[in-house]
């Protein structure tokens, strides 16, 4: 039943592929690789314009150091993306699906911020996971990554469902041990979508004026990008059919709720075999 369990920002690559054609994109920096499903969709579309794929990861899958090990389009970054940034060249666009929590994500929007205006470069970003349940309830791989005053309570082996704000012990969709989620959802400085939020809201919009879009589909793409580029009116007319969607966003719920069922089945079987 997990092959039922579509998670992977790589569903989203007949949005996000086009968007990057038209803008002309030919080095890109992705921001969380694990077992490289997106990672493969844009390095193909890297060495075709005879350019390069720099996966920030620190812990990636080996199935993924493999395959970036051969890849001679592909550069692996083993190290957190707040530590990695910082030592790149701006790229034509960047691609984040690393760790789901307001102080990462935010920080990462600032630092992507500054090396592309250095750079004199306009942004285009995709950002996974600006949906439910990420939007507005952080998302820890590594808490202790997380300064003190960021890192909202969590826990490990609670899981979250549509229906609750509250974490069900044991139940709805959670990490097993791999991933925490916070205890608490909504307030300031919790989840992807209100980092993204604060982050547009501080950026210098007088002088390189930017727009979000988000597209509310495999957990919700969204995507910044800089009005003054010269592709800018033709991607904002590529993504806007999309953008908050409500034929897509009754499909994701629906999704959602086959997924959580699909997880329900599971944990239901695995305590009738555990009393067997």
């Amino acid at each position: 039943m997990s092959d039922l369990l579509i998670h992977s920002m790589a569903e989203l690559a007949p949005i996000i592929v086009p968007l990057l054609e038209r803008a002309n994109s030919r080095n890109i920096v992705e921001i969380g690789a694990e077992f490289g499903g997106m990672s493969k969709i844009l390095a193909d579309h890297c060495e075709t314009r005879g350019g390069t794929l720099t996966s920030i990861d620190p812990e990636p899958k080996h199935k993924f150091v493999e395959w970036a090990n051969k890849n001679k389009s592909v550069k692996h970054v083993p190290k957190p993306s707040l530590e990695a940034i910082p030592e790149l060249s701006a790229p034509d666009a960047w691609v984040i699906d690393g760790d789901h929590n307001y102080y990462t994500v935010y920080h990462e929007l600032l630092a992507i911020d500054a090396l592309n205006r250095d750079a004199d470069k306009p942004l285009l970003i995709f950002l996974h996971d600006v949906s439910w349940p990420c939007a507005r309830r952080d998302f820890y791989y590594a808490p202790k990554r997380i300064p003190e005053k960021f890192r909202h309570d969590y826990t490990f082996s609670g899981g979250v469902s549509l229906d609750s704000e509250q974490i069900l012990e044991g139940r709805g969709m959670r990490g097993m041990g791999h991933f925490a989620w916070a205890l608490e959802a909504g307030g300031p400085q919790n989840g992807v979508l209100t980092a993204i939020e604060d982050f547009m809201l501080q950026a210098d919009n007088a002088h390189r004026p930017l727009v979000f879009a988000q597209v509310p589909a495999v957990f919700g793409l969204g995507v910044i990008f800089d009005t003054r580029a010269e592709w800018a009116e033709d991607v904002a007319g590529m993504i806007l059919p999309y953008h908050h969607n409500e034929v897509i966003a009754k499909l994701e719920v629906n999704r959602l709720r086959n997924w959580l069922a699909v997880i329900d089945a599971q944990d239901r079987e695995a305590e009738r075999v555990s009393t067997v």
